[in-house]
């Protein structure tokens, strides 16, 4: 993905402003100030991940099944819960089954059918990750006060569920 490192001013959305008249220069910079914080806790959080073998993806499906009583979904259910096709979840599950840490089990009822397991092995590196990245992000929202942080989540729920502007 391509971050913006670079965020224009007031004075450069101005030029635009003036091509495209309709611009609400405030509403443009915060706009992009949320996307680049966005993107640039997203890139962090990845290098963090990295020091543990782990990409996002990857993480994420663990942390899905760790999620489920069993340990145990559907790849398509996979898919679905965090948002990427079935391809994208089929290679992310071949990764994480190649290490080890999931694998996949034919249904007793309809061997057509399989379901994603969540192995020892793969809990083990949630045990290592997560104590670690729990303490990475209270590190981070401890800069807010508690209502900021309920501020902030309101705000960004508004904003959620305010997207659908771009479809």
């Amino acid at each position: 993905m391509l971050q913006l490192k670079d965020l224009p001013d007031a004075k450069i959305l101005s030029k635009f402003a003036q091509r495209y008249p309709d611009a609400d220069i405030e509403c443009v910079i915060h706009f992009l100030t949320l996307l680049r914080v966005g993107s640039d806790l997203s890139s962090e959080l990845d290098n963090f991940l990295a020091g543990y073998g782990l990409l996002q993806g990857r993480w994420w499906v663990l942390i899905l099944l760790m999620r489920e009583e069993d340990g145990v979904s559907t790849p398509s259910l996979l898919a679905e819960k965090a948002g990427v096709s079935r391809a994208t979840m089929t290679g992310l599950i071949d990764g994480l089954a190649k290490e080890d840490l999931v694998r996949r089990v034919t249904n007793a009822d309809d061997r057509r059918k399989q379901h994603i397991k969540l192995t020892l092995q793969g809990q083990e590196k949630l045990d290592e990750v997560m104590p670690e990245y729990y303490r990475r992000v209270a590190d981070l929202m401890k800069v807010l006060s508690p209502s900021q942080g309920e501020d902030l989540s309101s705000m960004l729920t508004k904003l959620q569920n305010n997207s659908d502007v771009f479809k």
